[in-house]
């Protein structure tokens, strides 16, 4: 199974998204992140993906969990997905050929353009909760078919 990693920046009560312009999950929101690269830790690779992504260098990122895709239907997507939370960052933030940062309010968060999982699982993240879950996904690779989530305090 590959192994990736999904980055999150928040500030203020505000959380940075990304629109992915191209590729896998193009024309919706996420966090950023990619996969590892080999020899490469998790959070290093979080923080290279965040940089090449949007511009940002974060200082130090928090392991909030790990999440389990499966797509029945499309088994190369399968994928394990380190989660990571930044609140100390520096540089300017920047579109990319693959992304288009945005902020969003935490109580504006746009769920219906993002993958169906995350209204599962990210409002844990955003309220400083560890997750760890699996999610398998319809035929049609969008939706959502079953999901186990744990979650705790960090």
């Amino acid at each position: 199974m590959k192994e990736a990693t999904l980055c999150f920046v928040m500030s203020e009560g505000k959380v940075l998204l990304g629109f992915k312009k191209k590729g896998f999950g193009s024309s919706k929101y996420a966090g950023f992140g990619g996969k590892l690269e080999p020899g490469e830790t998790p959070e290093k690779a979080a923080v290279r993906e965040l940089q090449e992504e949007c511009g940002l260098f974060a200082s130090e990122v928090r392991n909030m969990g790990e999440l389990n895709f499966l797509f029945p239907f499309k088994p190369e997507w399968d994928m394990l997905v380190h989660v990571f939370l930044a609140r100390t960052w520096s540089g300017d933030q920047f579109e990319t050929d693959e992304m288009r940062p945005q902020w969003f309010e935490i109580s504006k968060i746009p769920y219906s353009q993002m993958w169906d999982d995350y209204k599962h699982w990210f409002p844990w993240v955003l309220a400083g909760e560890q997750v760890h879950g699996t999610f398998f996904f319809h035929e049609d690779n969008e939706h959502v078919a079953d999901f186990t989530l744990a979650e705790h305090n960090v």
